[in-house]
């Protein structure tokens, strides 16, 4: 199924410092320990660093990373109770009400990208922040990021986006031999 919206997020613009995080905290009230951008490290990081290239020329690259809202999604076939799933605009949602707490969608998920609440013992994963409805389309990762490394788009305007945005970039997608086909694109360096 197709997505009809979807991230586009430029590497060299992002600088690491969590907003986009942060930002999506405050906004689906997440309790300590819990992130729909994916936590890596024990520090609770949110945003994935990653250095690049080697001395003398080594830098940085940090790599924010949400749900993929994936074409074919494992997630959801692993759920026993079908409390993940597709809606027909391709975003990949979690009823709270059907879920369980098994924890079978996050072991599944490639990206690392579902979070488990145990105050609430449900499964919980980026939604696009749908939940503002068409009056505030961009969710709080992409209007707080204060270098503009983050967007949404249509998903039928995406190649025209990169072109306009960021010419001539290479784009690239997480893990694509998964085999999941996920929406969101990485702009990599010149």
């Amino acid at each position: 199924m197709r997505v009809e919206k979807q991230f586009l997020i430029d590497i060299f613009r992002c600088i690491g410092c969590d907003t986009c995080s942060v930002a999506c905290k405050m906004e689906n009230g997440l309790p300590v320990g819990e992130n729909r951008l994916r936590i890596l490290n024990p520090q609770q990081r949110t945003v994935f660093d990653k250095p690049v290239g080697s001395y003398p020329e080594l830098k940085m690259e940090w790599w924010p990373v949400m749900c993929q809202h994936c074409e074919d999604a494992p997630c959801i076939d692993d759920c026993p109770t079908w409390a993940i799933h597709q809606r027909e605009d391709g975003l990949v949602e979690i009823d709270p009400e059907l879920c369980i707490g098994c924890q079978n969608c996050g072991a599944a998920c490639p990206y690392d990208a579902i979070s488990f609440d145990s105050a609430l013992g449900t499964a919980d994963k980026c939604n696009l922040c749908d939940h503002r409805g068409p009056e505030q389309p961009e969710p709080p990762c992409v209007m707080t990021c204060p270098t503009r490394a983050i967007i949404l788009v249509d998903a039928d305007k995406a190649d025209a986006a990169v072109q306009e945005w960021r010419p001539g970039r290479d784009v690239h997608r997480l893990n694509e031999d998964a085999g999941t086909r996920p929406t969101t694109r990485y702009l990599f360096r010149d």
